[in-house]
């Protein structure tokens, strides 16, 4: 049987990329992390083979927004450290 991903394909994008939609694709990211599994790295959410399709939307995203490696590194973070 194919692949969720196989049938249904890429996340679309938007025309231009906003400031909210960035917001967006960092949380993607970091819901949609990998987990090593017997089989391979699946996204630690629902399991499809990593990236999901979720996970390569935010990345795109954030490439289409022009961010460099490390400024998505700074900002995922920054969304992972504990709140005061």
């Amino acid at each position: 049987m194919d692949s969720i991903d196989d049938i249904l394909g890429d996340i679309p994008l938007p025309p231009y990329v906003t400031a909210e939609d960035v917001t967006f694709a960092i949380k993607a990211i970091l819901v949609h992390a990998a987990e090593q599994w017997p089989d391979g790295p699946r996204c630690r959410n629902d399991r499809a083979p990593h990236p999901c399709r979720l996970h390569r939307w935010g990345r795109r995203i954030l490439d289409q927004r022009g961010l460099t490696e490390r400024q998505i590194h700074a900002m995922i973070a920054e969304q992972e450290a504990p709140r005061p």
